[in-house]
């Protein structure tokens, strides 16, 4: 079976695998450098191992105790945010923090410290992780926690996999009275006034999310703003659980003519457009305001074969008042590299508590490109030395290309990490950058 990431790039040629059986069980003695695998989600290489071994941790999916009253959930790192939504919703209880896809295990979200549409107000999945046990490859079992083993612990937190393996963690989940979001989506039409809004809002509304039309000609950048809450239970005291029978599936690769500069910009006129009222509300499920894409599976083929990459990165944003995202736009419409989903939103002022967490106070956008090789490569080069001169970051969980000399200037706390890696764990992207 091949393990590819979801992007389908790089393209790996030489994997073993080894499935794990249970958490009780030692990590083998093998030959080749290790690393756990959960579902894949990451984009690039930071799940990849070439010429090293895969720990498949898929059979680690029990849950191991939960407490109603506080929410504190304990479960095997294999568990995925797809599970722990059946069991906790109808006990009135989600996620406390959540990225695009609840197709993630626990072990990879605390190892990328993913966040969500809250980080204004939650901060990373990592804030709400109590405790986890780290197995490292010379059998070794470490209970880490703030207060236990706690460099571990900050190590682990956003480390990438590559401190050992997490077998069991234990989180504190959020207490909800309904499954439904209230929501309101807003066009704006230049940056200005997506700040604007992005201030207003995170003082009323737990999630905060914008779309960004970055292929638009027009100086300035235009989207649409999307705030919510849980609804109240005058509203909709509804716990539903998402239904994964009418999720529709990308059977092939797409042709990749299909994306192209033409098709993308016509794609984001048709969804500017689309709301035609300035300011929309309405009622929504929690599937398609938090997972829109996981309704379609498979749907990374759209991009074609040679797949394509994610690019996220973070800026500080109160230096320049944004002029450093002004400049990546402007580079990426004047070398044409359209992306079909431009994801923008705020990270709040809650620091990071991982050495290589990604998150920091600022503006982060997700963007989406087709695999159009060197030609891509050079301008997120480019986009990189930008990030590079604002002090911001780029997302390992996504990267596939950057240098060395831009992960060393992301990340401060990359020698203090190092102390922490197991000496026989590695992956695809820690080779790359260091």
């Amino acid at each position: 079976m091949e393990y590819p990431s979801w992007g389908f790039y790089p393209v790996v040629k030489n994997q073993d695998t080894y499935i794990l059986p249970n958490r009780i069980t030692s990590i083998p003695s093998l030959t080749t450098s290790l690393l756990p695998r959960g579902l894949g989600r990451s984009y690039g290489d930071s799940c990849l191992n070439e010429n090293g071994t895969l720990i498949i941790t898929s059979q680690l999916n029990h849950f191991i105790s939960f407490d109603e009253s506080s929410g504190v959930l304990c479960c095997e790192s294999g568990i995925t945010f797809d599970e722990i939504l059946k069991f906790a919703i109808p006990r009135g209880w989600f996620l406390p923090v959540t990225p695009g896809t609840k197709f993630v295990t626990v072990g990879g979200a605390i190892a990328n410290d993913v966040h969500g549409k809250n980080h204004h107000c939650a901060g990373n999945f990592g804030h709400h992780v109590l405790s986890f046990e780290l197995l490292r490859s010379n059998g070794e079992r470490l209970r880490c926690s703030r207060i236990d083993n706690s460099d571990f612990f900050f190590a682990t937190i956003g480390g990438l996999g590559l401190t050992g393996l997490i077998t069991w963690a234990e989180f504190k989940l959020t207490k909800i009275q309904s499954s439904f979001i209230s929501q309101e989506q807003i066009q704006f039409d230049s940056l200005a006034d997506f700040l604007t809004l992005s201030e207003q809002s995170e003082k009323d509304f737990e999630f905060t999310v914008s779309w960004v039309d970055c292929v638009n000609t027009a100086k300035d950048v235009r989207g649409i703003f999307i705030r919510g809450n849980y609804c109240k239970p005058s509203e909709s005291a509804v716990l539903k659980v998402h239904n994964t029978d009418t999720f529709k599936t990308v059977p092939l690769f797409f042709p990749e003519w299909i994306l192209n500069s033409f098709s993308i910009r016509a794609f984001n006129e048709l969804y500017y457009r689309k709301n035609l009222s300035h300011h929309k509300s309405n009622i929504v499920h929690y599937e398609p305001f938090f997972y829109p894409l996981d309704s379609i599976y498979h749907w990374n083929k759209i991009y074609g074969k040679r797949g394509f990459l994610q690019y996220q990165f973070v800026i500080p944003y109160k230096n320049d008042q944004g002029a450093a995202l002004s400049e990546i736009f402007s580079l990426l419409q004047r070398s044409q590299m359209g992306s079909f989903l431009a994801v923008l939103k705020t990270f709040g002022s809650i620091p990071s508590e991982g050495m290589l967490s990604f998150p920091k106070e600022g503006i982060t956008l997700a963007l989406d490109f087709p695999n159009h090789g060197e030609s891509l490569y050079e301008v997120l080069e480019q986009c990189d030395q930008i990030v590079r001169s604002v002090n911001g970051a780029v997302y390992p969980a996504k990267d596939a290309r950057m240098r060395k000399e831009s992960f060393a200037e992301f990340y401060p706390r990359l020698n203090e990490f190092e102390k922490y890696i197991d000496p026989n764990f590695s992956s695809s992207l820690w080779r790359r950058v260091k």
